[in-house]
């Protein structure tokens, strides 16, 4: 199969967590044998910002462990026509320029004999509805959507059985156990700050019960404006700057845990719907505690893959059992692995996509919903 992507960035993951997942499933489809191209636009915030804050050599870094990637960087205004031409799917990223998503929209319209897929990863369904209703899909043969609560929100939009749920996964080529196990030491939290989505959280699940419970805290990310630096200053966590997504299991191995503090939107909008950090962390095999958030698709085990902390103090309590017992580390990390093996690999997804194509593959349909 020939599968098209268009996608906003695939060199740089700065702030940009679809590029993990991206990466991971684009891989997969190549060793499937299928042809794969991508296409990102010039001037793409993501990469503007890495090379702004690391130059050349950061955006480098953020592909280096993918020899076998690569994209075609277009133009502003560029016609996708013959970025298309003998194309079996084409999959677009929400993130893409809505004059790009429509003009996409009006090629298989018009006779494209691909299956056309908008594939969304983000809250604004439910955060920004009127900018996402703003997108012309009405050329598109179905919606990809990273969870069922947002899946809903698109069938509530007209999409009914032409939405279907596509969760993010753990590139496993990449994200695994250390060959090698060595001293570990304390807590890693890798994510942004959020854009105030979860200050209070990361201060109730992350900053203070780390303290109580007399571990050492690292912090990754980007987008940290100085009243984040100054909470961390103050909680004592020492603040790393960024990390190319390549570099994650590598930091995982030296820490006894890390946290996922999910953001406002994914707990009360869209519950259910984990970020990837969670898929990439089980398949590292490192303990995961969680603050509230609800898997109402059952896609792991609660209390045997991670540890969930209904409050603050349960954090601090989950934390010290953490600190204090190997064995219950131990037997974390290995069911959360095996979760991850048996369900939530970029493979697995690799997979689901093809199906959800070839249940798709039919002539041009000269209307559909919007």
């Amino acid at each position: 199969m020939r599968i098209t992507v268009f996608t906003h960035s695939l060199r740089s993951c700065w702030n940009h967590g679809n590029a993990h997942f991206l990466r991971g499933v684009l891989r997969e489809l190549r060793a499937l044998g299928h042809d794969v191209t991508v296409h990102e636009p010039a001037g793409a915030w993501s990469l503007a910002n890495l090379v702004a804050d690391h130059g050349e050599a950061g955006a480098a870094a953020s592909l280096a462990p993918y020899p076998d990637l690569s994209s075609r960087i277009d133009p502003e205004g560029s016609d996708p026509a013959q970025a298309v031409d003998g194309a079996d799917l084409v999959l677009v990223h929400e993130w893409n320029e809505p004059a790009l998503v429509a003009r996409l929209g009006a090629l298989r319209k018009a006779g494209g004999r691909f299956t056309l897929l908008f594939h969304d990863t983000h809250h604004r369904a439910v955060s920004e509805p009127a900018a996402m209703r703003a997108y012309d899909l009405s050329g598109y043969d179905g919606v990809l959507a990273f969870g069922e609560t947002l899946a809903a929100v698109y069938r509530d939009w007209g999409w009914g059985e032409r939405v279907f749920v596509w969760h993010e996964a753990a590139d496993t080529r990449l994200f695994r156990p250390p060959a090698r196990e060595t001293e570990r030491q304390g807590l890693v939290w890798i994510g942004n700050w959020g854009d105030g989505e979860r200050s209070a959280e990361l201060d109730a699940f992350l900053f203070r019960p780390a303290r109580a419970a007399d571990l050492s805290l690292d912090v990754w990310g980007v987008r940290y404006p100085a009243e984040a630096l100054a909470a961390l200053d103050r909680s004592g966590a020492r603040y790393r700057g960024w990390l190319p997504n390549a570099r994650a299991p590598e930091v995982f191995a030296q820490h006894l845990a890390t946290v996922h503090v999910p953001r406002r939107f994914y707990v009360a909008a869209l519950p259910g719907i984990p970020t990837i950090r969670v898929f990439e962390a089980l398949a590292c095999g490192i303990p995961l505690v969680c603050a509230p958030w609800r898997d109402s698709e059952g896609l792991f085990t609660p209390g045997r893959d991670f540890l969930m902390a209904e409050d603050e103090a349960a954090m601090t309590r989950h934390l010290r059992a953490l600190r204090d017992d190997p064995g219950l580390r131990a037997e974390l990390a290995a069911h959360g692995l095996a979760t991850i093996r048996a369900r939530h690999t970029c493979a697995h997804r690799a997979a689901e996509l093809i199906a959800v194509a070839e249940r798709l593959a039919g002539p041009p349909r000269l209307k559909t919903a919007g």
